[in-house]
């Protein structure tokens, strides 16, 4: 299997691998597989030194087998129309295996962010809106945007503010897009959500003990050995979580190289470190490895590649040590990789599902700003006077006192432990769905392909109720 060929087509192999493996009609397989639109645009800007740049970008909408499209925008010199549209079809299947009822998608802006200042990152985002605005590829019911590499609230809020100007009586203005800060039609949580999802899943993975044992480990997260590529929202929150639950985080790596320590990392002090540094290099206790690809190939339990595509290849994943690989970032295991790794039996939790905990609290967001009320703020004081009544009956039955830490344990949940909730919930449920798809299929496949499989009999039968292939 050829490394050469683009990005949409290794996810169109991993596709067509899968769709081979259900009984649905062709020509519907097909019609799921398609991106069905790509707007691929060219605009002016005015740099700060009064020049004019020509903004390169594009925006791909996979599939409206339901609407709106949702999928993030990304700022970055490699973004292409390949790259969106393999973004896209992920972003569908990712949709339909957590049960989010979105079609995907996801746009792209081709420049270097560093080499530009905030007022000029402004007008290119504004004139990005504008030109998605002006083709219908933006709005709460059509197409809802979210941050991606290189992106983050304080886009949202241009993309916000602009779709707002430009559709003035539009009622549900701020639902068209997610990601952006509290105070401008945010939702808490938002932020850490992908990494959050992302310690989610592996937790799961790592509860089945008749999963663990073929990779020589045991149940829980408790002790495991942890390598984090990647330093942003996803790597920095998966890492905190995981640490939280118990992991030893062994190597860190980001793109100016990556530590190491047997004996564990501290998170928060590599970050600290590399705020006052502008490295994560020369960390105290921890080995420097120049070449930040190497640390892949650490000795770990779990590896938990969060930066970009393409990180694992043909070429690496022979000395892959990891028994476990979880795949915070989009694409990070090309296909060549991924069958590498599974016929070393190595256990891949796979992109589609892993890092889906951004479009599960996006999808928060957006009903948060369609119902234009807070989650919480109807029902918290009431379920919060209920909870403490049963505790004073409770104490009064036993004559224990609890203190008032205890007690606040049982006030009503606000707004960021019910997105939290909520979330658990999606990332527990999904990881059983697609074990449980993997089980019964003949040969048993991995869990890549039993994702697939599952979103595609999702998406299928949103078809057939619609009447269409049948």
């Amino acid at each position: 299997m050829s490394e050469t060929i683009g990005f949409y087509a290794q996810v169109c192999q991993n596709f067509d691998k899968a769709a081979a493996l259900t009984r649905h009609d062709p020509h519907l397989l097909e019609q799921i597989k398609v991106c069905n639109s790509v707007y691929r645009m060219a605009f002016p800007i005015e740099k700060d030194d009064g020049s004019i740049e020509v903004i390169h970008a594009w925006r791909a909408e996979h599939s409206q087998h339901k609407t709106p499209t949702k999928g993030g925008i990304r700022y970055g010199l490699l973004v292409s129309e390949d790259e969106v549209m393999a973004l896209a079809a992920l972003m569908t299947y990712k949709c339909a295996i957590v049960n989010v009822p979105f079609g995907g998608a996801k746009g792209g802006v081709r420049i270097d962010r560093a080499a530009y200042s905030d007022r000029e990152l402004e007008r290119i985002t504004r004139r990005y809106t504008y030109e998605l605005f002006r083709k219908g590829f933006i709005g709460p019911a059509v197409d809802v945007p979210a941050p991606d590499y290189g992106s983050g609230p304080r886009e949202m809020a241009w993309i916000a503010d602009t779709y707002q100007a430009l559709a003035p009586n539009d009622l549900n203005s701020l639902a068209c897009v997610t990601g952006k800060p509290v105070g401008q039609g945010g939702v808490r949580g938002r932020k850490e959500a992908t990494g959050r999802g992302v310690a989610y899943g592996i937790r799961e993975a790592c509860a089945v003990a008749e999963d663990m044992k073929p990779l020589g480990l045991t149940p829980g997260l408790a002790g495991k050995r942890v390598v984090v590529q990647g330093l942003g929202n996803v790597g920095y929150f998966a890492a905190k979580y995981l640490a939280e639950a118990g992991a030893i985080l062994v190597g860190i790596a980001e793109y100016e190289g990556a530590i190491a320590n047997p004996d564990g990392l501290d998170l928060d002090a590599v970050v600290a470190h590399r705020r006052e540094r502008k490295s994560i290099l020369g960390f105290p206790g921890a080995t420097d490895i120049r070449r930040s690809a190497e640390a892949l190939e650490l000795p770990c339990d779990i590896l938990v590649p969060a930066a970009l595509e393409n990180q694992i290849t043909g070429e690496n994943a022979p000395r892959i040590q990891a028994r476990l690989v979880g795949e915070g970032a989009n694409g990070p295991c090309t296909a060549e990789a991924s069958t590498i790794l599974e016929q070393r039996g190595v256990m891949v939790v796979p992109d589609m599902y892993l890092n889906a905990g951004g479009v599960t609290v996006s999808y928060f967001e957006w009903l948060k700003n369609l119902e234009h009320v807070a989650f919480g703020r109807m029902a918290r004081r009431f379920e919060s006077g209920v909870n403490h009544k049963l505790l004073a009956a409770v104490e009064q039955l036993t004559g224990k006192r609890l203190s008032e830490a205890e007690k606040a344990a049982f006030d009503g949940p606000d707004e960021l432990a019910l997105v939290n909730s909520g979330l658990e919930e999606t990332m527990v449920n999904s990881y059983h769905e697609i074990r449980e798809t993997r089980l019964r299929t003949p040969g048993k496949p991995d869990l890549r392909t039993a994702a697939f499989i599952s979103a595609v009999d999702k998406i299928a039968t949103t078809y057939g109720e619609m009447g269409i292939f049948p």
